[in-house]
């Protein structure tokens, strides 16, 4: 038995219905209080329902029973729960689960975090502390360190509001990144299942191709045949809004912004000698801007 936690959101869905496509049995861990066309969604990827609470941790120990694989992919950051935060899901739900896993005789503990960002902050710290923590343990590991989500950062959620046209840049757009499809991080989690060359290894994980902001803003005009509205926020701003922040979670975004800033660039050679994906088949970001005004026209 394979269990998925963070499974109703972005990446967790995916790897459901990735893992169950392998024919490989699924558990997912939701709490009672997730929405009923979620549950019916997650039923219907092929996920066996747990009712559970990364905070609450006799759940998880329930929901590790019988497991051999844990794929973790839930954090507070997307989280609308009440309740949910970077110090009680993150900080300390993360490592309840490590406990109840290593207790429970689970085999293997597939973790999605992040590459490390120059920047102290809760989130990162949260990341760290759960990767040290499954390092020690007995536990056979995968950590994998995707960087920025295609779906996520070229969003409206975040200023780049391609159907109208218009990008927020934080700093000068000019620093490449590795632009990463959150379809692709589940694929290589999913991938990871059975696998023994991952085992006890730390990945890195980015696109197929690094690509500045500012050359992401190029391909979108090229898709969707508009002229974009660019509008830069300087690296003092987000610095200073890191400083003004009142809550770990706006902290964790100024830190993340930054991070964008300063762009990151994987070398995705290492990575693929150790998964059987083609790096052709990786989604690229003129992929997704196709997609997205194909869709909408």
């Amino acid at each position: 038995m394979n269990l998925v936690v963070g499974a109703s959101g972005l990446v967790g869905s995916a790897v459901c219905a990735r893992v169950a496509a392998q024919g490989k049995p699924v558990r997912t861990l939701v709490r009672p209080s997730t929405d009923a066309a979620k549950q019916a969604k997650l039923k219907s990827l092929g996920g066996h329902l747990a009712f559970g609470d990364l905070k609450d941790a006799s759940s998880l120990s329930t929901a590790c029973r019988g497991v051999a694989t844990v794929i973790s992919t839930a954090s507070s950051t997307l989280s609308r729960q009440a309740g949910d935060s970077i110090e009680t899901v993150d900080m300390q739900g993360q490592p309840n689960l490590v406990r109840a896993a290593k207790a429970a005789g689970v085999h293997h503990f597939i973790f999605i975090s992040f590459p490390p960002v120059p920047e102290d902050f809760a989130l990162q710290r949260a990341k760290r502390a759960v990767e040290r923590e499954l390092v020690a343990s007995d536990l056979a590991y995968t950590i994998l360190q995707p960087t920025f989500f295609t779906e996520v950062w070229l969003s409206p959620a975040v200023g780049f509001d391609a159907p109208n046209a218009s990008a927020q840049i934080y700093g000068s757009g000019e620093n490449k990144i590795s632009w990463i499809s959150y379809v692709d991080v589940a694929r290589f989690a999913a991938a990871c299942v059975g696998n023994l060359a991952v085992r006890n290894c730390v990945i890195k994980l980015g696109g197929p191709d690094a690509l500045s902001p500012l050359e992401v803003v190029e391909i979108f005009e090229q898709a969707s045949g508009r002229k974009f509205t660019v509008t830069h926020v300087p690296e003092q701003a987000l610095r200073a809004q890191r400083a003004a922040a009142t809550d770990s979670l706006q902290e964790g975004f100024a830190s993340l912004m930054l991070y964008y800033a300063r762009g990151e660039v994987i070398d995705m050679k290492p990575a693929l000698k150790l998964f059987p994906i083609p790096a052709s088949e990786l989604n690229s970001v003129q992929n997704y801007a196709t997609r997205l005004f194909h869709a909408s026209s």
